[in-house]
């Protein structure tokens, strides 16, 4: 079982930056891949990054690649999204996500089974 908790999420303006956190309990977060996902009202959630268990590898969706970073921390149990150069099309609730199965990155919400309760990011223009 991991339980996930994301931080960091807020009001910000059109240009600006935030960086979501996402903790991990456990002593077995190095075991899993991560990702975030976002959900905007009226839309399925989608994918925005994810990140492999050692933090080498990272996939992006397009519409964030140059803008958003995925990191982690092992040490720290943390999954960190770096969002620069927000746009209020980013508006939506960011979930952060946990994949213990075989493989480096996952795009797929269902490859995930571990999730966070979610952080508002609002983007104003």
């Amino acid at each position: 079982q991991v339980l996930l908790v994301e931080s960091g999420g807020g009001l910000v303006q059109a240009g600006g930056s935030l960086r979501l956190s996402c903790a991990a309990s456990g002593r077995t977060f190095s075991s899993y891949a991560m990702g975030w996902f976002r959900q905007s009202p009226g839309k399925e959630r989608e994918f925005v990054a994810a990140i492999s268990r050692r933090g080498m590898n990272a996939d992006y969706v397009d519409f964030v690649k140059g803008r958003f970073t995925i990191s982690r921390d092992n040490a720290k149990n943390t999954v960190y999204l770096q969002m620069d150069t927000l746009k209020p099309e980013d508006t939506a609730v960011y979930y952060c996500a946990a994949a213990g199965r075989v493989g480096l990155t996952f795009r797929k919400a269902d490859e995930y089974s571990y999730w966070g309760q979610g952080t508002q990011v609002t983007v104003s223009s």
